[in-house]
């Protein structure tokens, strides 16, 4: 069997989408994931995106983690995946998508995508530290010095700690660098590494820094590793809605491989 697919990064969280309108491709064989986003003995990603079809909205995104695991809200797989779907023809400027967590809008200038992610209402306290839900659980703590913050040990020790280690975390490490500007490094839960970026951990990051009192601005840049993410939103009395994800995305390369 020939797949064929394209290879997308945002901020360069990459993925390898396969538009699966036609349901032919094997989801449920984890293995195969796992090795299509194996860097070394497959093509290569941080996860996995199938386009497949949906009653209710213009496409049903599914992620899948580099584990081959169906994974939860991807926020930056997800502005990727409204590029693809714009490139085959799906859609053409703005859509309304169905991921993991729901129903999600987005509006397309070139390469600028604008994704509306969920409200959040619950915010966790850990002592200095918050845990939030933007589609995925995060964690967010504070660093006086993100550089040379050791993300691979503090953040598998924290994603495997007692009260996250049967569902996971992602954990996210802040240096504030501003009022409007904030620099974050990310462990992921299923890649269990450090990312590049990082889209519903940037979301929860601009939240924690807001409702830590460290900005009043609900317009935010993030920076990244692998580069600039904006967020904004509205505080209500509930906790947060009308949240907005833009960024960049890119179309790495197009292939085909045989399974």
């Amino acid at each position: 069997m020939i797949i064929k697919f394209q290879k997308y990064q945002g901020t360069g969280n990459d993925f390898i989408i396969i538009d699966n309108t036609d349901l032919s491709f094997p989801s449920e064989n984890i293995s195969l994931i796992k090795q299509l986003c194996d860097r070394k003995f497959g093509i290569g990603c941080d996860g996995l995106i199938l386009i497949n079809p949906s009653d209710s909205s213009d496409y049903l995104m599914n992620y899948y983690n580099s584990d081959g695991n169906l994974g939860s809200m991807c926020g930056n797989g997800a502005r990727c995946s409204v590029k693809f779907a714009q490139n085959i023809n799906i859609i053409k400027n703005k859509t309304v998508f169905t991921a993991f967590d729901g129903l999600h809008d987005a509006l397309i200038y070139d390469d600028q995508i604008t994704l509306s992610m969920k409200p959040v209402n619950d915010i966790i306290n850990y002592g200095n530290d918050l845990f939030l839900d933007t589609g995925s659980p995060h964690y967010v703590k504070l660093v006086s010095d993100i550089e040379n913050i050791d993300v691979f040990s503090q953040g598998r020790l924290i994603r495997n700690n007692s009260i996250f280690k049967n569902n996971g975390v992602n954990v996210n490490f802040v240096q504030v660098i501003s009022k409007s500007e904030f620099s974050v490094r990310t462990y992921e839960r299923g890649v269990e590494n450090e990312t590049l970026s990082c889209g519903t951990g940037v979301t929860a990051v601009a939240l924690a820094m807001f409702e830590l009192n460290k900005t009043s601005l609900n317009k935010l840049k993030i920076a990244t590793r692998g580069g600039d993410l904006s967020v904004e939103f509205n505080k209500c009395s509930k906790g947060y809605d009308n949240i907005k994800l833009t960024g960049n995305v890119k179309m790495v390369y197009s292939g085909e491989i045989q399974i």
